[in-house]
């Protein structure tokens, strides 16, 4: 989906997955791709509107796929920088950046995004 209408949700999956101290340092393609496919099923829990659903993933995570649901982006180099150009690509429309990072949340309100941390997923 690439509707203008529809919230581009940002999620920035080395970070949400590294929220939960679950094993997932043995697995990171793996743990990305269980993100994936909860947010394929869940969507942006709360939230009733269209949404828009981009997982980035980087290092060992960049062999993950896309589904129908949720667009993955593999960052060629730093995933943050892959996040901002998202961003920045997609003015006039609402976004909201998911991600802990500072130095990223710092970065992409600039751009007048939104952000929320990884709790937001959980619902």
């Amino acid at each position: 989906m690439n509707d203008a209408a529809a919230l581009l949700v940002v999620v920035d999956a080395a970070n949400v997955v590294g929220s939960v101290p679950d094993g997932w340092w043995r697995d990171r393609r793996g743990a990305a791709e269980r993100l994936r496919d909860r947010l394929a099923t869940d969507g942006l829990p709360g939230y009733e509107g269209p949404v828009e659903l981009v997982l980035v993933v980087e290092g060992a995570a960049r062999g993950v796929e896309s589904v129908p649901e949720v667009r993955v982006e593999a960052a060629e180099g730093s995933g943050d920088d892959r996040m901002v150009e998202l961003v920045a690509g997609a003015a006039g429309r609402e976004v909201l950046v998911i991600t802990a990072d500072r130095e990223l949340r710092r970065r992409v309100t600039e751009l007048g995004a939104d952000v929320a941390g990884p709790r937001t997923l959980r619902g």
